[in-house]
């Protein structure tokens, strides 16, 4: 690996503009973003005169053939996730993929199986693992303080915040809504917090009550005309270690707060909310509410594309999120199976 992470960028859309792109502009001399490819010529121009990026490419096969590269982002809709992945980890490249994985469990697998022969890392855009408050809980859980996990609750509720850009709810080019924009990213977290147990059963159920009519946008006005992904899913999940999770995600729900990003843990010797971060013990027979009097305040990209890069240029042991994200996958396609089927779903 050269010193200086040489990286190429496959989508030219407002997540590479606006996260990824920036992110590793932070990190100085240790990377060199240095081509773009997009199928809209356009876009890719428009962000290579902007970062100053000397290739562009409409064709990201050439990009890989032509320019050496040691990671990839890939920025794409979820549709080419799993493509644009396997091509950059067969090219040699680490790659870094938004969220969610891929479109169906058979891709996730194959994602995992390409960088597990190139022996290349390959993680996914689940940024709020990065946070303060999730790195401070984890450190309580792994030094044993709240024991053994067996119920968890998971919120990434909207008001009102149906995107009003890109092509979030064009169920073809993304597979769904908001289990797999939003509620992807408070699943991992707090899959990842349980110790990213193998799911067993899941029963899932979708609705399409607000997306398809004219409303308040508090992100901007959709195309509620063609609205094709659920608004809201709420599923609940057991695992093969006798843990549960319910689940709830919408972009669109008649509730109090604009915004409901939260996770909730229950262990034998204590429990714990995220976001914020508060634990609840039983400590010499009393109650206690424990809360950090001081976090470090820090920016959950930044450190997401900060270990990354590391991790490429080390030469550390490979990330486990390849994995991980075959069982998010799953219980992402298991619970909208259950809901179109209408039975739980063995996975």
């Amino acid at each position: 690996m050269n010193e200086v992470v040489r990286i190429g960028v496959i989508g030219a859309g407002a997540i590479a503009r606006d996260v990824h792109i920036p992110n590793y502009l932070k990190l100085g001399n240790k990377v060199q973003i240095v081509a773009i490819a997009d199928i809209v010529q356009e876009h890719a121009t428009r962000l290579a005169d902007q970062y100053h990026i000397p290739h562009v490419y409409t064709n990201y096969q050439d990009m890989l053939r032509d320019v050496p590269l040691d990671a990839v982002s890939v920025c794409t809709p979820n549709k080419f996730h799993a493509e644009a992945t396997i091509a950059a980890l067969k090219a040699g490249c680490h790659a870094i993929c938004e969220k969610p994985p891929a479109m169906t469990v058979a891709e996730a697998e194959q994602m995992a199986e390409a960088a597990t022969k190139a022996g290349k890392q390959l993680t996914y855009g689940l940024c709020y693992r990065y946070t303060s408050e999730v790195q401070a809980l984890k450190r309580f859980i792994d030094g044993g303080e709240l024991g053994t996990i067996y119920a968890a609750r998971v919120h990434a509720i909207r008001r009102r915040g149906i995107p009003g850009w890109g092509v979030f709810t064009n169920k073809a080019l993304q597979g769904g809504g908001p289990l797999i924009d939003i509620g992807v990213h408070m699943l991992d977290t707090a899959l990842y917090l349980m110790g990213y147990p193998e799911p067993d059963t899941i029963f899932g159920v979708t609705y399409q009550k607000l997306g398809t009519k004219k409303g308040v946008g508090m992100l901007g006005d959709w195309d509620w005309d063609n609205f094709s992904v659920e608004d809201m899913a709420r599923g609940m999940i057991t695992f093969k270690n006798g843990a549960s999770m319910m689940l709830e995600t919408a972009f669109a729900a008649n509730i109090e707060d604009h915004d409901d990003m939260s996770i909730a843990l229950m262990r034998d010797n204590g429990g714990a909310d995220v976001f914020p971060l508060k634990i609840y013990q039983e400590k010499y027979e009393t109650l206690v509410d424990i809360t950090p009097s001081f976090l470090p305040d820090v920016n959950k990209f930044e450190q997401q594309f900060s270990h990354f890069v590391d991790s490429c240029s080390s030469g550390n042991a490979l990330d486990p999120m390849k994995s991980e994200g075959i069982k998010l996958q799953k219980i992402i396609n298991g619970l909208y199976e259950s809901a179109e089927k209408g039975v739980p779903i063995k996975l």
